[in-house]
């Protein structure tokens, strides 16, 4: 089978191939070709922070997989830098393939420059517009009203805006982003003075408040369904402990998988178990991109599916029979059941994109939550 096949070669190659090996196949784990570029250390938005604690915990294990909207959040700062209330996003990181579900303007509100009783007005209308004709940004022609609500004026922090039906065009043609104007205007529709109403912009502000557009999307990644037992049986820790240089590729693989701290007091293998398996980025070299988490547990299942199985070994009806028809030495080459994960939950990594963006991505099938026979 292949995941035995893929451990023979890598077992069988120079420790720094095997390296090299191990992680180009762990970054297609992490949907990349290449680890993305290092800019030096660029504050990730505290949106973004926010955002994976929420669906997070200190290990990047996902919390509830339904508080995320789909599987990846991106954010991108404006590359304009007006200071008009005009906005461009470069979106070129974002595959076609993947399903645009909602797209956010994140404008922040400054303080007015007046006093609010200098000024009769207390609420006013902020439209977010899609510009379809770069010539004609002042009036209603070449322009398509996106988002349009009531602001309070002595209001600061940020205000959100949806604009997904022009991301899903830009995304359709890449041609058509021409940006985004936004529109401030009284009750009475007159045009408000920008010393009543200012949005922090990318050239004078900081950049914690620049405005930024913040994409949920569906890369059409599904949950893997478990193996075979004949395939999951060959475990997969041979090929993930070779990044490490400290393994010496000399050492007998069988020799390796029974170590000594899992074998009882009379010498027999110990029961299934979930064991730690720690996976620390920086020791792989990928901490100058990933954000969070350092590095994660992802455990893996270890020990003995000998008769009889107990339902702490969580065995199928399956794993009972083949324990029995082996331990009856009913037929010849029947081995006993294999310890694997039965349940598997998702992690999330936040990290930078080769243009600087932080991407929060979800990544199914990551940590054994539980081990069984099987």
């Amino acid at each position: 089978c292949k995941p035995f096949m893929l451990t023979y070669m890598l077992l069988h190659i120079e420790p720094e191939e095997v390296r090299s090996a191990a992680i180009k196949r762990l970054l297609e784990v992490f949907g990349m070709e290449d680890p993305p570029a290092v800019h030096g250390h660029k504050q990730p938005p505290q949106y973004m922070l926010d955002l994976y604690n929420t669906v997070a915990d200190v290990d990047g294990v996902t919390k509830d997989p339904y508080l995320l909207e789909g599987n990846t959040v991106r954010s991108f700062f404006d590359k304009l830098h007006s200071e008009q209330v005009e906005f461009r996003f470069n979106l070129s990181t974002v595959a076609r393939t993947e399903k645009v579900l909602t797209a956010e303007l994140h404008l922040f509100k400054l303080r007015p420059q007046v006093t609010l009783t200098s000024s009769r007005h207390h609420f006013c209308q902020v439209s977010v517009y899609q510009l379809l004709d770069s010539s004609r940004t002042n009036g209603t022609q070449g322009k398509k009203l996106l988002s349009s609500r009531l602001v309070p004026v002595h209001s600061t922090g940020w205000e959100v805006f949806t604009i997904t039906q022009a991301v899903r065009s830009w995304m359709q043609d890449e041609g058509s982003n021409l940006g985004l104007h936004v529109v401030v205007r009284t009750l009475g529709g007159s045009q408000v003075d920008l010393k009543l109403i200012r949005f922090a912009s990318g050239r004078h502000h900081h950049q914690s408040k620049q405005p930024m557009l913040v994409l949920f999307t569906d890369d059409g990644r599904r949950s893997a369904k478990l193996q075979s037992p004949s395939k999951i049986c060959v475990s997969f820790i041979a090929i993930s402990t070779s990044i490490l240089p400290q393994i010496p590729m000399s050492a007998s693989p069988s020799r390796s998988a029974r170590s000594l701290d899992h074998i009882d007091e009379e010498g027999r293998l110990k029961p299934c178990q979930r064991l730690p398996l720690y996976v620390d980025f920086e020791e792989i070299g990928w901490s100058g991109w990933i954000v969070s988490p350092r590095g994660y547990n992802a455990y893996h299942c270890k020990g003995s599916c000998s008769f009889p199985l107990g339902q702490n070994m969580r065995p199928t009806n399956h794993a009972t029979v083949q324990s029995i028809i082996n331990a009856l030495k009913l037929i010849r080459g029947i081995q006993t059941p294999c310890c694997v994960p039965d349940k598997l939950f998702s992690i999330n990594l936040l990290y930078f994109d080769d243009d600087e963006n932080v991407v929060l991505k979800q990544y199914n099938d990551m940590v054994a939550g539980s081990c069984g026979c099987h």
